[in-house]
């Protein structure tokens, strides 16, 4: 075999090692019965090893993508403010599930919001809108990561750890959570004083104090 000859089996052969990995997770899939491949999209999402690599999920509920949606490149949202939850979950135990509900991890936010049950059918994907961490106990710039737990009304509680990214690049479309801004404290009219929290009227028949003006004579 001559020297080209023998370079463009090499070049073959490595190519072939390099497709067959992405061949063959196309075929699997998680094990769904249908051909969209579900392969992770964010790290975070591996729950327990069970030695095939990807066991992105518990008690027939896999979760190849799970994310929370962060500020844009450079900024930060504020301490007290929510931030959109990105799930995408495949439901593999043969019956209806719903997701009812969302902890965050204490340390990191108070709560989460899900507008209503997510419905979850038996073989399909359902990807979560309108779902968001609330009231945040630091500021986020992204990179972070907080520790979701899912409650589902069958599969009981899982686990995951959702990275926050930044709201750029394939993000940058999505929509961020409103935000609340506090509002200020009421001021009084132009040209007057408020008065001291711990000031008294003199009761009927009490001198009025020294400084004080003097009720007018009945």
């Amino acid at each position: 075999m001559t020297s080209s000859s023998r370079r463009r089996a090499i070049a073959v052969a490595a190519l072939l090692a390099a497709a067959i990995p992405a061949l063959a997770a196309c075929g699997a899939g998680f094990d769904a019965n249908t051909n969209v491949p579900y392969a992770p999209g964010e790290a975070g999402v591996l729950i327990s090893d069970d030695g095939s690599g990807q066991a992105y999920g518990m008690n027939g509920i896999k979760i190849p993508q799970a994310f929370i949606l962060g500020p844009d490149s450079g900024e930060q949202i504020a301490a007290g403010g929510s931030a959109p939850i990105h799930l995408t979950v495949l439901n593999g135990t043969g019956a209806a599930d719903q997701l009812v509900g969302i902890v965050p991890e204490e340390q990191k936010a108070t709560s989460a919001k899900v507008p209503s049950p997510i419905t979850l059918e038996p073989g399909a994907l359902a990807k979560t809108t309108g779902v968001t961490v609330e009231g945040l106990k630091t500021p986020l710039r992204g990179g972070e990561t907080i520790q979701l737990t899912l409650q589902f009304q069958k599969a009981g509680d899982i686990p995951v750890v959702a990275p926050v990214v930044t709201r750029s690049r394939e993000y940058a479309t999505l929509s961020p959570a409103p935000q609340t801004t506090p509002t200020p404290a009421a001021s009084a009219p132009a040209g007057e004083s408020p008065a001291p929290a711990d000031a008294t009227l003199p009761e009927a028949g009490q001198a009025a104090p020294s400084g004080s003006p003097s009720a007018p004579a009945g």
